[in-house]
Parts: C-alpha cells; sequence; structure tokens
C-alpha cells in the first residue's frame, strides 16, 4: 500500500515537472516569435516611414533631376497588308536628389530614382501615295512602385547605419511593440529591455534593465544593412516563473487535492488499522481484567459452598452465617462489576435514565468518603475534606454523582504505593462549584493523561492485575458529568500525585 502510495506520488510529481518543463519551453519559444516580429516589423515601419516621406517628396517637387529611358521596341505586321505595328515597352528613371536632412544622414545630397514602366503602341498605315500614317492605339504610364520600394530600402539601409539608434527608433515605439504582440500570443509577464551595439548598451533602454546572461532573451535589431553596426534587442521578462507556473497551476491544483485525497485515505486506513490494533488490545486486556475479577469470588463462593457441606459447619450457626455473608458478598462484588459495564453501554446508547434533583454537594462528599474510608484506614492512610465553598446546592443525579466520587476516591487509593494520602477541596467561582480530589500517588505523565478518559485506558503499572480495574471509572465519570453539563480536569505529575477537578453549576 505504501509503495503504491509512492508511486502514485512519483508520477504526480513527474506529471507536475513534465508539464512546467513543457510550458516553460513554450513560453520560450513564443517569445522568441514575439521579439522576432518586434524586430521585423521596427525595420519595416522605419522604411515604410522614409519612403512615404519620399513618395510625397517627389510628388510635391514635380520635376527630376534627370531621365533615363530603356526601351525594348519591337515591329509586328497587321491583319491588313498595308498595317503595322510597333511595340514599345521600357522602363523610365527619374532622379530626384534629397538632401542630408531628410534621412538625418551626414552624407550632403542622396540621389533615388523613381521608376516608371511605359508601354506604347503605335499603329502605322501605309498610304498609296506612299505616305505613312501614325497612329498611336495605346500608351500607358505606370509606376513600379514595389520595384521602386525594393531599391529604396537597400540604399536607404547602406545610409542609415550611420544614423544613431536613438533617431531610428524610440524606446516608447519597443515597449509599444512588445507589449501587443506578447499579449496577442498569450503572454502577460512584465519585462524591461535594452538595445546593445556591439555588446555595449545604447540610450535606447528601460529604465530597470539588468542584463541578466541567463534569463535575457536577444534578437538583432537592423540586420538588413550591409554594414551591420551589430545592434541586438535584449529582453528580460522577469515575472516568467510565475507566468509558467501559472499556466500550469489548475491542473497542478486538481493534482495536489487528487494527491491530498490519497494521503487523508492512506493515513486514515492506516489510523484505522492501529486503532483497530489498539481495540484489539484493549479488549485482550479488559477480557484478562474482567476474567481475574471473577475469578477470585467465584473460587470464594465454591470454597465457600464446600465449607457449607461439613457437617461440623452446618451444626455452627455462627460459621454458616459467616460463609453465607461471604457468598452474598462476593455476589455483591461481581453484580457491581457487570453494573458497571452495562452503565457504560447504556450511556453509549443513550439509554441511561438521569433524573436530577437538588443536591447539597458537601453531604454527597460526605457519603462517598464512607464508602471507601474503611479501605483507606485499613492501609493506614487518610482522607481530609478542605470545605471551602459556601454555597454548594447543585442539581444531580444522586446516585450517578455519588459513583463518579467513589470512582475518583477508588483510584486515589489504587494508584497510591504507601498509605493513601487524599484531600478534597471545594470552593465557589462564579456562578459555580469547584470539587478537587488530591492524592500523593504514581502520578501519569502527559500522554497518558490526554487518555485517561478513553473507555478501557488504564494507566500502566508495570504488572497488568496490581491494579484491579476494567478501565472504564473514569469514562463513565466524564460521560456522567457532561450529561450533567459539569466538566472534567486533571494535573498530574509523574511521580508526586495527581489532582481531578469538577466544576459544577450552582443551582438558586
Amino acid at each position: 500500500m505504501a509503495l503504491s502510495l509512492l508511486g502514485i506520488i512519483f508520477v504526480q510529481w513527474y506529471w507536475i515537472s513534465n508539464s512546467y518543463n513543457n510550458k516553460e519551453d513554450q513560453f520560450i519559444t513564443t517569445v522568441r516569435q514575439v521579439l522576432v516580429e518586434t524586430s521585423n516589423e521596427i525595420e519595416l515601419d522605419e522604411v515604410e516611414k522614409y519612403f512615404d516621406m519620399y513618395s510625397k517628396f517627389i510628388e510635391e517637387k514635380g520635376g527630376s533631376e534627370g531621365i533615363s529611358i530603356n526601351e525594348l521596341i519591337y515591329n509586328i505586321n497587321g491583319d491588313q497588308a498595308n498595317d503595322a505595328y510597333i511595340f514599345s515597352d521600357g522602363i523610365q528613371e527619374e532622379d530626384y536628389k534629397l538632401s542630408s536632412n531628410f534621412l538625418d544622414s551626414e552624407i550632403d545630397s542622396i540621389i533615388f530614382k523613381r521608376i516608371i514602366s511605359k508601354q506604347k503602341i503605335t499603329k502605322i498605315i501605309k498610304g498609296i501615295d506612299g505616305n505613312d500614317k501614325t497612329e498611336i492605339v495605346t500608351e500607358n504610364f505606370r509606376r513600379l512602385k514595389d520595384y521602386e520600394k525594393a531599391r529604396f530600402e537597400k540604399t536607404f539601409n547602406n545610409i542609415s547605419v550611420n544614423t544613431p539608434i536613438h533617431r531610428r527608433v524610440s524606446v516608447e515605439t519597443i515597449d509599444n511593440l512588445i507589449s501587443q504582440k506578447a499579449k496577442a500570443r498569450g503572454v502577460n509577464s512584465k519585462f524591461q529591455f535594452a538595445v546593445f551595439s556591439n555588446n555595449i548598451p545604447t540610450k535606447i533602454r528601460s529604465k530597470e534593465f539588468n542584463l541578466m546572461p541567463e534569463t535575457t532573451f536577444k534578437v538583432p535589431l537592423f540586420e538588413n544593412n550591409d554594414i551591420n553596426k551589430g545592434y541586438q534587442l535584449y529582453v528580460n521578462f522577469y515575472e516568467q516563473e510565475r507566468d509558467v507556473l501559472g499556466s500550469i497551476l489548475g491542473m497542478t491544483i486538481l493534482s495536489l487535492i487528487f494527491t491530498t485525497v490519497i494521503f487523508i485515505t492512506f493515513f486514515s486506513a492506516l489510523s484505522q488499522i492501529f486503532k483497530q490494533r489498539q481495540l484489539a488490545e484493549i479488549k485482550n486486556d479488559f477480557i484478562n481484567n474482567m476474567t481475574h475479577e471473577f475469578k477470585t469470588p467465584i473460587a470464594t463462593i465454591n470454597l465457600a459452598l464446600d465449607a457449607l457441606k461439613n457437617p461440623k459447619v452446618k451444626a455452627s450457626e455462627e460459621f454458616s452465617a459467616k460463609y453465607t455473608k461471604m457468598i452474598r458478598d462476593e455476589n455483591k462484588r461481581m453484580h457491581e462489576q457487570v453494573e458497571n459495564v452495562l452503565r457504560i453501554s447504556k450511556l453509549d446508547k443513550n439509554e441511561l435514565d438521569l433524573p436530577k434533583e437538588r443536591i447539597e454537594l458537601h453531604g454527597l462528599i460526605e457519603d462517598a468518603i464512607s464508602h471507601i474510608e474503611l479501605i483507606v484506614e485499613n492501609r493506614g492512610g487518610y482522607i481530609n475534606t478542605h470545605l471551602g465553598a459556601l454555597k454548594t446546592d447543585v442539581l444531580v443525579n444522586e446516585s450517578h454523582m455519588t459513583n463518579v466520587l467513589v470512582n475518583l476516591l477508588d483510584n486515589a487509593v489504587k494508584y497510591s504505593e504507601d498509605s493513601p494520602k487524599i484531600d478534597i477541596f471545594t470552593e465557589n467561582v462564579r456562578n459555580g462549584v469547584v470539587l478537587k480530589i488530591r492524592d500523593q500517588g504514581l502520578g501519569m505523565t502527559k500522554g497518558e493523561q490526554r487518555k485517561i478518559f478513553e473507555k478501557f485506558y488504564r494507566v500502566p503499572t508495570g504488572d497488568i492485575h496490581n491494579v484491579k480495574g476494567h478501565g472504564l471509572g473514569l469514562s463513565y465519570a466524564k460521560r456522567i458529568l457532561n450529561d450533567h453539563d459539569a466538566t472534567i480536569s486533571v494535573e498530574s505529575e509523574l511521580g508526586k500525585g495527581s489532582t481531578f477537578s469538577i466544576k459544577l453549576h450552582l443551582i438558586s
């Protein structure tokens, strides 16, 4: 069973660990994709920005610095004998000179070319008189913007390499792009970033950025330049672990709940096994003690009956009365033992009838003492009373409360190795009265004090029969006092004795 539990725990741990590693790898992959997209968009936005400015500039300027045309011309005869067509397909390049301020460059001026596709179809009709007539059928001019943009981008990249990084991109732009793309991919971790040039930090950086080689992600920035200055965008996602753990939190909680349930079930089963074993030991102890308790009176009764059969005993009224009383006393003793067990059984089933009446506590104490004082005197001990309570009227069941006090006094006698020395105290506290029974006997450990009110529990004394009993007296006392809305507690020190305290409610 324990091996099965360990196996389940190992599987759960392996599954959680594997899930964490997978989510961590997924997080790393996602972050790298975010940074690549951010880098590409920064580069693309820069080119788009300046190309739009360039397009607007040449449209507003009108005339170019120079024009060059490359044309391909070919002739095709028409369907009619006198017709011919001339096809012209060419590229017209217009030069525009831009000042260095346009790109924040140190170069005096920059020439860009606007590229136009020029297509023309000319129809030639041969006249009868030998004069040819020319007619333009179609003429089309179209700006090759994509091609023009590609050439612009190449030129721009070579020029912009000398522009400081803080003029090419801002902290806000990078921050916004990373935030947008991270959230779009489900990454909500906070981050800090910085742009480095050849491993040297630039002005483009977050205020709290710290380079941590083991956890910092990096991606090249503006790497399309022919002359690459080695810009790198470094990013720290410093809530990475929290995000990864958060992604598996639900599954982890369910797994922990499942494991906890298994743990509880396992230890509950173990507890039940130990309790059953303990109950079996208590049961055997109880049976052994009951057997011992009944053996003595049964043997005594048998001996008395054998004696009564003797003619000499029959002839003597004194001996007959003596042995008859002996049989009656031993029978009464066995009856009391059975009654103790039955009382506990009825208490467990809530079948014990407890009618209550007004009783004066000090009188109840004196009555209980009368049941035990001869035994105490025979052992050379004493019972001293210190009845300091002024108000002592309580609502109790006289018979059962007397049994409770007798049980406590009987225990004080049983667990005193030498002469029993017992003191009884009473005092008033608020709306109640406290009764204390103190002995100078064997005492108990803290562990024993926690168990003495359990049914069948007996304080070990080394020999199972040197202190007679069944472990029912204190359990019975506690149940009776609970039914009286009263409390019982114990203070004890091993080798110095015990003090039992009972608190009862007063009635007016």
